[in-house]
């Protein structure tokens, strides 16, 4: 009879019907099912290479491309000749970034079947791959992150599970300022290798970016834990320690009010990090009212300027900077900045703001009473009378008499300012309105003409 023992065909047959099983879950999708019946199979007969193909191709359904590489290199071990399992080993080379390697396994493919239609457009899939990444390297030398980008966009449709091409897209998202969509790159990653020094670098990045620096410094010491070695965090960590420690002595030293030593130590931040754009905005915003505390307010405009460079959203710069044209009577300006507050944050104290300022422009542009007797706006009754009595007989035309027709024509238009100017500032009434810029939103009585 047959020289096979019983145990022997029943293991065998066992290890088909369990394959047999797990064919039926995988034609139903139930790919984690026929994983589980492929893997009885092979634990009952372990050296069949079509069950490791077939597991192979399960656990590449499942994205799970590193096991799935182990099981086809396995079933090409047990037999050298099997097509599928050089193009599933090829296939998860590819989809792992590793085109190289991927292009020996279809180049096998086609020794044993010439005519493989599949592998030689894998093969041609394996050099596009290669050709976006000696692209993309260049570019990050020129500092093209957003052509990088695209080029790791390209890779990845063939290389979906390679973590490489997916932290140079993440790293260049995050010197593009696209801080969200660097960061759900890198946590893709750390979801399933939550130890990658370089997603974590990624994850940093972004914080300190966004102006988080200790969370980001947290992250860059755990990438410095896993790769002591990392050059970028080894760097990234240090810069933020060091914009921290100034950036809160400078905090400080304006809270106590010694506005030089905080002016210093602003100045001194901003050297230390000018990819660093949103702290930088801060600092500079910072700066900008040290700046106004110590009366130099054209350079208090001038920092409040380049923070809305870095940062054309930070509200805070825009009020700051409004403040100090408003100070320096830099109306038209003024009314700039607050309509840009208003569009960006429609406030009731926004369009109190705006108000004020478009009023204050108004009111510059008609005729300055207080200027024309030479007294502050808030000069007392007593004052503008003197002031008037002073100016009056300087303009008088009885001292001029004996001048051109020119100067006496000038002098007379002069004293009828003063008198005129007298009229509104000596009337309690009409000073509240010309004070409260009344007289312009009426329209009515305007005495000083445009």
């Amino acid at each position: 009879g047959c020289p096979c023992t019983p145990e022997v065909l029943s293991s065998r047959d066992k290890a088909e019907s369990f394959k047999e099983q797990g064919n039926a879950y995988y034609a139903k999708k139930d790919y984690n099912e026929a994983y589980n019946y492929y893997t009885k199979a092979i634990d009952t007969c372990p050296n069949n290479a079509s069950y490791y193909g077939n597991r192979a191709a399960t656990l590449m359904m499942l994205g799970r491309f590193r096991e799935a590489l182990g099981d086809a290199q396995q079933s090409v071990r047990l037999d050298d000749s099997f097509v599928r399992g050089h193009l599933r080993e090829g296939k998860c080379h590819l989809s792992l970034g590793n085109a190289m390697a991927a292009s020996r396994c279809f180049q096998r493919v086609l020794e044993l079947d010439h005519k493989n239609t599949q592998a030689q457009q894998e093969l041609k899939n394996a050099s596009t791959v290669l050709e976006y990444e000696k692209i993309a390297e260049a570019d990050f030398e020129k500092r093209d992150f957003r052509k990088v980008v695209f080029c790791m966009d390209r890779a990845l449709e063939f290389a979906p599970a390679c973590h490489r091409f997916k932290i140079l897209k993440a790293e260049c998202l995050a010197l593009l300022g696209r801080y969200p969509e660097a960061q759900s790159v890198a946590s893709d990653i750390l979801r399933m290798d939550s130890t990658n020094a370089d997603a974590l670098y990624v994850r940093g990045l972004c914080l300190y970016y966004e102006d988080c620096i200790e969370k980001a410094v947290q992250f860059f010491v755990q990438a410095l834990r896993m790769a002591p070695d990392h050059e970028k965090a080894c760097l990234a960590c240090r810069n933020a320690k060091a914009l921290k420690a100034k950036k809160e002595d400078g905090n400080k030293a304006f809270k106590e009010g010694n506005y030089k030593l905080a002016y210093e130590l602003y100045t001194e931040a901003l050297g230390i990090d000018p990819n660093n754009i949103k702290t930088n905005a801060k600092l500079y915003c910072n700066r900008g009212t040290v700046n106004s505390k110590l009366r130099k307010l054209e350079e208090a405009i001038d920092d409040c300027t380049n923070a809305v460079k870095l940062d054309e959203t930070y509200i805070k710069a825009y009020l700051r900077r409004a403040q100090c044209y408003m100070d320096t009577e830099q109306y038209e300006d003024a009314v700039r900045d607050y309509e840009k507050v208003y569009q960006t944050e429609k406030t009731k104290e926004h369009k109190q703001l705006l108000k004020n300022a478009q009023m204050e422009l108004k009111k510059s542009k008609r005729k300055d009473y207080y200027k024309i007797l030479g007294v502050d706006k808030n000069a007392s009754e007593d004052e503008i009378k003197k002031a008037y009595r002073k100016r009056a007989l300087m303009h008088h035309p009885d001292r001029h008499s004996g001048a051109s027709a020119e100067v006496q024509k000038e002098e007379e238009k002069k004293f009828k300012e003063v008198g005129e100017a007298f009229t509104i500032l000596s009337d309690p009434k009409k000073k509240a309105r010309y004070d409260s810029g009344q007289d312009l939103e009426e329209d009515g009585l305007n005495m000083g003409g445009k």
